[in-house]
């Protein structure tokens, strides 16, 4: 039985010590930064736990958040949205990290699965190559790409632009 929430680890060494423990046989790492969380996410998470006994979500940190998504983000810190995806009931564990991708934590985790969603084939995975090097099979999951993180943040800085304007 699944605990309230799951594990969010800060330490790689900590999470393959945990993975370990848990003698899962196949392993699904998902990455992203999470922020803010919708739909399009959990459905991704979800279509991502279908491959696998245990779901491991790695977050992007703030520093790597803002070089991927600009530098009014993230909306919220790294530890809240951590924390966020490990209250999700198909979420095994949480790791946050720092790097641009995750081909360190594939080459530290070694899961049997790397899901990533729609907005990406195959081929266009920036870590397909370093996947293929140890035999982990890379996966897209989730639903069509047509909501996203980015498209809510300019939605509601538009609002409350305009509520402001209007005062």
């Amino acid at each position: 039985m699944k605990a309230e929430s799951a594990t969010v680890f800060r330490s790689m060494t900590a999470l393959k010590t945990w993975v370990n423990k848990t003698r899962a046989k196949k392993v699904v790492l998902t990455n992203g930064c999470f922020d803010p969380l919708h739909v399009g996410h959990v459905r991704y998470l979800r279509g991502a736990k279908e491959h696998g006994d245990y779901l491991v979500v790695a977050v992007n940190d703030d520093k790597s958040t803002r070089a991927l998504k600009g530098p009014n983000r993230p909306v919220s810190k790294a530890g809240a949205r951590a924390r966020v995806i490990a209250g999700l009931k198909m979420v095994d564990a949480v790791l946050v990290f720092g790097a641009p991708n995750v081909s360190g934590v594939l080459n530290r985790l070694r899961p049997a699965f790397h899901a990533k969603g729609t907005d990406y084939t195959r081929e266009t995975v920036p870590e397909l190559e370093t996947s293929r090097a140890l035999g982990i099979e890379t996966i897209i999951v989730g639903d069509p790409k047509d909501h996203g993180s980015t498209e809510i943040v300019e939605r509601l800085s538009t609002s409350n632009r305009k509520g402001k304007e209007s005062r």
